[in-house]
């Protein structure tokens, strides 16, 4: 990607030099969401865990810091600023021409290894989320090793289709959508998790639509990068991986192919988040 290195974003919150101990999952009502993102990663359901009644976990207090840090991730720093920060202009844009609704920044969270996030506590292992109990982005950058490593999806735009992707919830979230879908699942449990792939893919059309309204930061074969880390993290792949068979009734994010065309209608949108209605045609 062409991107310039400037000053860190105002909207990133820098935990990377915090105290923070805490190694468990606090199960709640954001310690749900929270698992079926360990679930996607996994490959296997745990959802199962959380059982039932428990409200979201109290927040914890995190000492902040001196951080140290490579050149490498310095410039990672800097990078998903840049994108953080394009991202959320396109919205700001965007979003009241498209929809009527103004829309208001998220926070990047950085942390290593475990944060503890409006949702509850959680860990590196789980790869970057979004918590709307606090508008926040959640993500350590050492995940990025993992994506190109272990998931076979190497490069710089496959690194801003993952921050773009979390960007999407938080539009969700603006949107109300998120919260539709939720009462939706709570009223038809039977379909919670095609809902859930539906809200998934809508986020990867909303990354493609802000990719569509950079084409001065794109360069010859980045479109494919971020073609190959969604269809790296399509929920049929990562099942093969964890060593099963494929069960479409545990999708909770879409298959490869469903996703990297959902990325592909949103890079083809034109800038335009209607053209990312997932949910047409329930």
């Amino acid at each position: 990607m062409r991107w310039t290195p400037g000053k860190v974003s105002r909207n990133i919150e820098d935990r990377r030099g915090s105290g923070f101990g805490g190694r468990g999952l606090a199960v709640g009502g954001g310690g749900m969401l929270i698992l079926a993102l360990v679930s996607m990663l996994l490959g296997v359901d745990l959802t199962g865990l959380a059982g039932g009644g428990a409200g979201p976990a109290p927040a914890a207090v995190e000492q902040g810091g001196a951080v140290d840090e490579s050149p490498e991730e310095r410039e990672r720093v800097l990078f998903v600023s840049t994108v953080l920060d394009s991202a959320q202009a396109m919205w700001a844009e965007a979003l009241p021409r498209a929809t009527g609704t103004q829309y208001r920044p998220a926070t990047l969270v950085l942390f290593r290894d475990a944060v503890q996030s409006g949702c509850g506590a959680a860990q590196s292992a789980m790869g970057p989320f979004y918590c709307p109990l606090d508008e926040k982005v959640y993500i350590d950058l050492g995940f990025y090793d993992e994506l190109s490593q272990r998931f076979g999806a190497p490069g710089d735009f496959a690194q801003a289709y993952v921050l773009a992707h979390e960007i999407g919830h938080h539009v969700q979230h603006v949107l109300g959508i998120s919260n539709e879908v939720r009462r939706a699942q709570q009223g038809n449990p039977g379909e919670a998790n095609a809902l859930s792939v539906r809200l998934e893919l809508q986020a990867d059309c909303f990354a493609g639509v802000w990719a569509a309204t950079v084409p001065h930061m794109i360069e010859p074969g980045d479109l494919q990068e971020g073609l190959t880390a969604a269809a790296a993290i399509g929920d049929d792949r990562l099942q093969r991986q964890a060593g099963g068979g494929v069960n479409p009734e545990g999708f909770t994010h879409g298959t490869s192919a469903q996703r990297q065309e959902w990325l592909r209608r949103g890079l083809e949108s034109g800038g335009d988040p209607n053209a990312c209605d997932t949910f047409a045609g329930r």
